[in-house]
Parts: C-alpha cells; sequence; structure tokens
C-alpha cells in the first residue's frame, strides 16, 4: 500500500527545509520556484507536505537554493 506525502515524516522535513532556506535567502515561492524551473504552485504544495517530490526535482531546487540536496533531507 502507498504511503501519502502527510504520511511519510521526510516529506515535512524537506518541506520545513525548503521553506526555511527559501525565506532566509529572501525569495518569494514564485522567485525559488523560476530558478529551480518548476511551477510556483509547486513550491507551495511541496512547501505544504502535500506533494511528494522526485530525486531530480530535489536537485533542482537544492541548486536553486545553493545547498547540497542531502541538507534538504536532514532532520533540524
Amino acid at each position: 500500500m502507498a504511503l501519502k506525502p502527510h504520511d511519510c515524516s521526510l516529506v515535512e522535513v524537506f518541506a520545513a527545509q525548503v521553506r526555511t532556506r527559501r525565506q532566509a535567502l529572501g525569495l518569494s515561492q514564485e522567485q525559488l520556484a523560476e530558478r529551480a524551473g518548476v511551477h510556483r504552485t509547486y513550491v507551495g504544495m511541496l512547501e505544504r507536505g502535500e506533494k511528494n517530490v522526485t530525486i531530480y526535482n530535489i536537485e533542482r531546487i537544492a541548486t536553486a537554493l545553493n545547498v547540497e540536496p542531502a541538507e534538504l533531507l536532514r532532520r533540524a
């Protein structure tokens, strides 16, 4: 049986890391989306833990945030 994004604690970790790092850089969701090459609504869904992110997009978002992809999956 497949897990829903809200049932996986790592989704919450990723969401919080993206939001925290985006805000620390002073970026809007739209600006981050532009840098990462994804849609603005996708960033919002990721930050709310509503969407399961792919490895491909983890790398794109990490690059846009100037961090290593693994940093976005580390618990605070």
